[in-house]
């Protein structure tokens, strides 16, 4: 199998827009699960953040429990971005392990195709839900040279030991030696004199540690582990020798007898290889903990490498306080939940707390996230329609937002260790903000003699309006926005005797409403929420006014369906005038039982699909 697998579409194309760190980079802190603590986020080497997420053991189908956590690092790696950060993001594929395979030799399948296949699946769901691609993608199977080198470094550095046989020939069994490690166990803090935070404490009732044997139903050992022939309990698992089913093209002849890879040693040769001298952050779920992160936190540094400077996970998804997973019968895939809702919306659902707090999965959950969507998406048609074409921000308008540019509340909560709840939360008051100026434009527009000016003439104007209010701003940027807006209004009268002033404030408003819309969605794309960018617009309409998908064939449907449901409105405008108010109900509620929402406005009623 190949090494790495490189993305087609990295779609970072933001870190060639932003070559220098935004200023709202210096306020940037997260929480440490090795220290407890939320610091300042400190790179190893300037300008640069490397990350490592464990990625999926590709046994089976995903469920929404694995995709939360590539969601939740996903907006982590978008901020980095959006701040200006070159981001090198790792995440790796298990395409080898007990699971893959005993399940395909129950299904009679090869193992590498089974693993393939299902690797497959869970790329399409990241793609679906808008996950980036990783700068890199290794497999297991792509670095067995890697964990070999690994596991010798370890043996010869007195933290590893080979199991032989009685002729004391090597049985292709290897331990890390726990009790030649004195700093084991500091990262999930098992020692009695340090204290767990909150969520610690909830994964340790739930599973195991240091000190405890047995199965741990949310994340269980490697069956190697178990084995007799160990020196400690404490030992796990580097390298193991093959069960008589494995397959001949599942082992590999190495110094110690010839076998496999233990659970844990692949991450630390693959963050060695493809972060070497930059492994700022190590991300994935909280079931990671243990045994899992302090196991390759242990050989890693015991071999003489630079373990990650800053550990992060990410809380569960949980059903009725249950953690969500397939061994426990309460998983969901992501199919399943997909055919009942728009990728937006479960996005949107699974990213919308901040990625330390547990996420309980219900309806609710998701009529949340439908009506949010519903918010975001008329604002961004209305601000739209209401600008006019050509007004709508484009792509690369969008990415050209740097943090710096963005409202304080959200960079603010952004930097308080990704809180994804408070960013949310300056979202819609900047939605509000941009609705009441649509409301006072529509107000304003009704009243043809406020206005003499048409639809061109309005878009020009508005043109020329930003010009002056964009001089005014280089002129005097050390006063607030208030008094630049007043200084650029009375120098646009002075020089556009024949535009009337109650016009010169609603161009003032459609500027004002042009930044917030802007706004809007440089902060959704910095969540990956953009309703207009990829994947959830599978065409780049921005600046056309549309929003459709822009195809030919998709632009003609439109036409068509806007031409019927016209019709429908325009008897139902006729039935409210004639007050027969029963039937413009029973219109209204044919047009929304089609999943046809109606907005009655100043300027008329308008329509949109949910």
């Amino acid at each position: 199998m190949e090494n790495a697998k490189k993305p087609q579409d990295s779609n970072l194309s933001e870190s060639a827009l932003q070559p220098v760190l935004a200023q709202a980079a210096t306020g940037l802190k997260l929480y440490d699960t090795a220290t407890h603590e939320t610091s300042p986020f400190t790179p190893i080497v300037p300008g640069k953040a490397g990350i490592y997420v464990c990625g999926a053991t590709v046994q089976s189908s995903p469920h929404i429990g694995h995709i939360r956590a590539a969601v939740a690092f996903d907006v982590v790696r978008r901020w980095l971005v959006k701040l200006g950060y070159d981001v090198t993001f790792i995440r790796n594929v298990t395409d080898i392990d007990d699971k893959i395979l005993d399940k395909a030799a129950t299904a009679g399948q090869q193992w590498w195709a089974r693993a393939y296949h299902y690797e497959r699946e869970f790329s399409h769901a990241y793609d679906t839900l808008g996950v980036l691609p990783p700068t890199y993608e290794p497999r297991a199977t792509g670095h067995i040279g890697d964990m070999i080198d690994l596991i010798e470094r370890l043996i010869e550095r007195g933290h590893a030991y080979v199991i032989t046989d009685k002729d004391g020939k090597p049985t292709g069994n290897v331990f890390f030696d726990v009790s030649s490690w004195p700093h084991y166990g500091e990262l999930t803090h098992q020692k009695p004199s340090q204290q767990n935070d909150s969520a610690a404490e909830v994964a340790d009732k739930m599973g195991p540690s240091i000190d405890q044997s047995g199965d741990d139903k949310y994340n269980p050992a490697d069956p190697a582990d178990y084995l007799p022939d160990k020196r400690s309990p404490r030992d796990f698992a580097l390298w193991k020798a093959p069960k008589e089913s494995d397959p001949e093209t599942a082992r590999w002849s190495t110094p110690f007898g010839t076998g496999r890879p233990g659970w844990h040693i692949e991450c630390s040769a693959m963050s060695h290889r493809y972060l070497d001298s930059m492994f700022d952050i190590h991300g994935g779920g909280l079931d990671l903990r243990f045994p899992h992160h302090e196991n390759e936190m242990a050989q890693t540094r015991a071999a003489g490498y630079e373990s990650a400077n800053i550990w992060m996970h990410s809380a569960w998804v949980t059903a009725k306080g249950e953690k969500m997973s397939k061994s426990l019968g309460n998983g969901l895939s992501v199919p399943s939940v997909l055919a009942q809702n728009s990728a937006w919306v479960v996005r949107y659902a699974l990213g919308g707390v901040q990625y330390r707090s547990m996420l309980e999965w219900s309806d609710q959950t998701l009529t949340e996230a439908q009506s949010a969507y519903e918010r975001i998406s008329h604002f961004i048609a209305n601000a739209g329609e209401m600008l006019g074409p050509g007004e709508q921000p484009s792509r690369d308008e969008v990415l050209a937002v740097t943090a710096d540019d963005l409202p304080s509340d959200f960079t603010d909560a952004m930097n308080d260790d990704i809180n994804v709840s408070g960013a949310t939360a300056a979202i819609f008051t900047t939605i509000r903000q941009g609705n009441s100026l649509i409301a006072g434009l529509e107000s304003a527009q009704a009243n043809a003699e406020v206005n003499p000016f048409d639809e061109a003439e309005m878009a020009a104007l508005t043109n020329e309006y930003r010009n002056t209010l964009n001089e005014a701003n280089d002129r005097y940027a050390d006063i607030s926005r208030k008094a630049v807006q007043e200084d650029a209004k009375a120098r646009f009268a002075l020089t556009h005797s024949n535009v009337p002033a109650d016009v010169i404030d609603m161009l003032t408003a459609r500027v004002n409403l042009h930044e917030l819309l802007l706004s809007t969605r440089a902060m959704l794309d910095t969540l990956g929420l953009d309703p207009l960018a990829k994947p959830w617009n599978s065409e780049d309409t921005e600046g056309t006014g549309k929003s459709t998908k822009g195809s030919v064939d998709t632009e003609a449907e439109h036409r068509l369906l806007d031409s019927m449901i016209q019709h429908q409105l325009e008897a139902r405008n006729a039935a409210r005038k004639a007050k027969n108010f029963e039937v413009a109900d029973k219109i209204r509620d044919s047009l929304s039982e089609m999943g046809v929402t109606i907005e009655d406005k100043p300027s008329g009623s308008t329509w949109s699909l949910r």
